[in-house]
Protein backbone atom coordinates (compact mmCIF):
# COMPACT_ATOMS: atom_id res chain seq x y z
CA UNK A 1 0.00 0.00 0.00
CA UNK A 2 1.27 3.47 -1.18
CA UNK A 3 0.84 6.48 1.02
CA UNK A 4 1.34 10.31 0.20
CA UNK A 5 0.55 12.77 3.19
CA UNK A 6 -0.37 16.02 1.70
CA UNK A 7 -0.13 19.03 3.86
CA UNK A 8 -0.48 23.39 3.13
CA UNK A 9 -0.44 26.49 4.35
CA UNK A 10 0.51 26.10 7.61
CA UNK A 11 1.53 29.78 7.89
CA UNK A 12 4.22 29.64 10.39
CA UNK A 13 3.75 26.75 12.31
CA UNK A 14 6.38 24.30 13.22
CA UNK A 15 5.04 22.02 16.63
CA UNK A 16 1.93 21.29 14.21
CA UNK A 17 4.30 20.00 11.11
CA UNK A 18 6.75 18.00 13.53
CA UNK A 19 3.90 16.02 15.35
CA UNK A 20 1.81 15.70 12.25
CA UNK A 21 4.75 13.98 10.80
CA UNK A 22 5.86 11.89 13.84
CA UNK A 23 2.31 10.70 13.62
CA UNK A 24 2.37 8.78 10.33
CA UNK A 25 4.50 6.39 8.85
CA UNK A 26 4.24 7.05 4.75
CA UNK A 27 6.26 6.81 2.00
CA UNK A 28 6.43 11.01 0.92
CA UNK A 29 5.61 14.08 2.58
CA UNK A 30 4.15 16.87 0.41
CA UNK A 31 3.65 20.71 1.46
CA UNK A 32 2.11 22.51 -1.13
CA UNK A 33 3.35 25.78 0.26
CA UNK A 34 2.86 28.60 2.18
CA UNK A 35 5.20 27.34 5.34
CA UNK A 36 6.61 31.02 5.82
CA UNK A 37 9.36 28.82 6.73
CA UNK A 38 12.97 29.14 5.28
CA UNK A 39 13.79 25.89 3.15
CA UNK A 40 16.20 24.85 5.66
CA UNK A 41 13.43 24.50 8.43
CA UNK A 42 14.10 21.62 10.98
CA UNK A 43 10.14 21.08 10.85
CA UNK A 44 9.93 20.78 6.63
CA UNK A 45 12.65 17.94 7.04
CA UNK A 46 11.25 15.57 5.30
CA UNK A 47 8.59 17.58 3.51
CA UNK A 48 8.57 17.74 -0.33
CA UNK A 49 8.01 21.23 -0.52
CA UNK A 50 6.89 23.86 -3.00
CA UNK A 51 6.68 27.99 -3.07
CA UNK A 52 3.82 29.69 -2.02
CA UNK A 53 2.81 33.30 -2.37
CA UNK A 54 3.87 33.93 1.51
CA UNK A 55 6.80 32.14 1.34
CA UNK A 56 9.09 35.46 -0.10
CA UNK A 57 12.45 34.44 1.55
CA UNK A 58 12.51 30.75 0.40
CA UNK A 59 14.43 29.11 -2.13
CA UNK A 60 11.46 25.82 -3.17
CA UNK A 61 10.52 25.52 -6.54
CA UNK A 62 7.32 26.59 -7.96
CA UNK A 63 6.45 22.69 -8.75
CA UNK A 64 6.91 19.08 -8.17
CA UNK A 65 6.30 16.62 -10.54
CA UNK A 66 7.34 13.14 -8.75
CA UNK A 67 6.42 9.68 -9.53
CA UNK A 68 5.35 7.35 -6.40
CA UNK A 69 4.10 3.95 -6.50
CA UNK A 70 3.25 4.12 -10.31
CA UNK A 71 1.06 7.31 -9.90
CA UNK A 72 2.58 10.52 -11.41
CA UNK A 73 2.19 13.14 -8.53
CA UNK A 74 1.93 17.17 -10.05
CA UNK A 75 2.57 19.82 -6.69
CA UNK A 76 2.16 23.17 -6.61
CA UNK A 77 0.76 25.86 -4.44
CA UNK A 78 -1.86 26.71 -7.25
CA UNK A 79 -1.04 31.09 -6.93
CA UNK A 80 0.32 30.96 -10.44
CA UNK A 81 -2.56 28.83 -11.70
CA UNK A 82 -5.32 31.07 -10.82
CA UNK A 83 -6.91 28.79 -8.48
CA UNK A 84 -9.05 30.97 -6.33
CA UNK A 85 -10.78 31.82 -9.35
CA UNK A 86 -10.97 28.69 -11.96
CA UNK A 87 -8.74 25.20 -12.14
CA UNK A 88 -8.95 25.53 -15.79
CA UNK A 89 -4.96 26.79 -16.17
CA UNK A 90 -3.51 23.90 -13.02
CA UNK A 91 -5.87 21.64 -15.17
CA UNK A 92 -4.25 22.28 -18.11
CA UNK A 93 -0.97 21.79 -16.77
CA UNK A 94 -1.97 18.69 -15.24
CA UNK A 95 -2.83 17.83 -18.89
CA UNK A 96 0.54 18.41 -19.77
CA UNK A 97 2.17 17.02 -17.80
CA UNK A 98 0.57 13.58 -17.22
CA UNK A 99 -0.22 14.02 -13.88
CA UNK A 100 -2.72 11.29 -12.04
CA UNK A 101 -2.76 13.27 -8.81
CA UNK A 102 -2.71 17.13 -8.65
CA UNK A 103 -1.73 18.41 -5.29
CA UNK A 104 -2.22 22.60 -4.77
CA UNK A 105 -3.00 24.59 -1.74
CA UNK A 106 -3.59 28.46 -1.68
CA UNK A 107 -7.15 28.46 -1.37
CA UNK A 108 -7.45 27.05 2.29
CA UNK A 109 -10.35 24.65 1.37
CA UNK A 110 -10.32 21.20 2.07
CA UNK A 111 -11.08 20.01 -1.54
CA UNK A 112 -10.70 16.32 -3.65
CA UNK A 113 -12.38 16.21 -7.17
CA UNK A 114 -11.46 13.50 -9.52
CA UNK A 115 -11.73 15.80 -13.00
CA UNK A 116 -11.36 14.05 -16.15
CA UNK A 117 -8.60 11.42 -15.43
CA UNK A 118 -6.78 13.45 -12.50
CA UNK A 119 -7.39 13.56 -9.07
CA UNK A 120 -7.26 16.83 -8.12
CA UNK A 121 -6.51 17.49 -3.84
CA UNK A 122 -6.24 20.31 -1.66
CA UNK A 123 -5.25 19.28 2.21
CA UNK A 124 -6.84 22.76 3.40
CA UNK A 125 -4.84 25.15 5.52
CA UNK A 126 -3.15 24.12 9.05
CA UNK A 127 -3.43 27.52 10.20
CA UNK A 128 -6.30 29.64 8.39
CA UNK A 129 -9.02 27.12 6.81
CA UNK A 130 -11.44 28.66 4.84
CA UNK A 131 -15.56 26.78 4.52
CA UNK A 132 -14.48 23.63 6.31
CA UNK A 133 -13.28 26.09 9.32
CA UNK A 134 -10.79 23.49 10.50
CA UNK A 135 -7.18 22.84 10.07
CA UNK A 136 -6.86 19.93 8.02
CA UNK A 137 -4.23 17.71 6.13
CA UNK A 138 -4.58 14.69 3.94
CA UNK A 139 -3.38 11.22 3.01
CA UNK A 140 -4.14 9.46 -0.44
CA UNK A 141 -3.35 5.56 -0.37
CA UNK A 142 -3.45 3.89 -3.45
CA UNK A 143 -2.38 0.06 -4.86
CA UNK A 144 -1.45 0.66 -8.28
CA UNK A 145 -3.35 0.80 -10.49
CA UNK A 146 -6.43 1.36 -8.74
CA UNK A 147 -8.39 1.68 -5.26
CA UNK A 148 -7.36 5.44 -4.61
CA UNK A 149 -8.37 6.44 -1.10
CA UNK A 150 -8.46 9.99 0.05
CA UNK A 151 -8.36 10.71 4.21
CA UNK A 152 -9.01 14.03 5.56
CA UNK A 153 -7.32 14.96 9.05
CA UNK A 154 -7.99 17.13 11.79
CA UNK A 155 -5.38 18.64 13.13
CA UNK A 156 -5.02 16.75 15.82
CA UNK A 157 -4.97 13.30 13.88
CA UNK A 158 -8.75 12.44 13.96
CA UNK A 159 -10.32 11.44 10.61
CA UNK A 160 -12.52 14.19 9.68
CA UNK A 161 -15.77 12.03 8.58
CA UNK A 162 -18.23 14.17 7.77
CA UNK A 163 -17.74 17.74 5.36
CA UNK A 164 -20.76 20.10 4.79
CA UNK A 165 -20.04 20.35 0.92
CA UNK A 166 -18.84 17.11 -0.09
CA UNK A 167 -21.97 16.30 -1.70
CA UNK A 168 -20.28 17.96 -4.42
CA UNK A 169 -16.91 16.28 -4.55
CA UNK A 170 -15.49 13.23 -5.43
CA UNK A 171 -14.48 11.58 -1.57
CA UNK A 172 -13.94 8.12 -1.65
CA UNK A 173 -13.91 6.99 1.60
Amino acid sequence: MNNVLIVSDSHGLTKELEAIKERHQVEKRIHCGDSELPSDAASLHGYLTVKGNCDWQATFSEEHIIEIGGLRFLVTHGHLNDVKSTLLPLQYRAQEVQADIVCFGHTHIAYAEKIGEQLFLNPGSLRLPKYFNIPSYVIVSWEYPTDVTITFYYLNGDVITKFPYEKYFFIKK
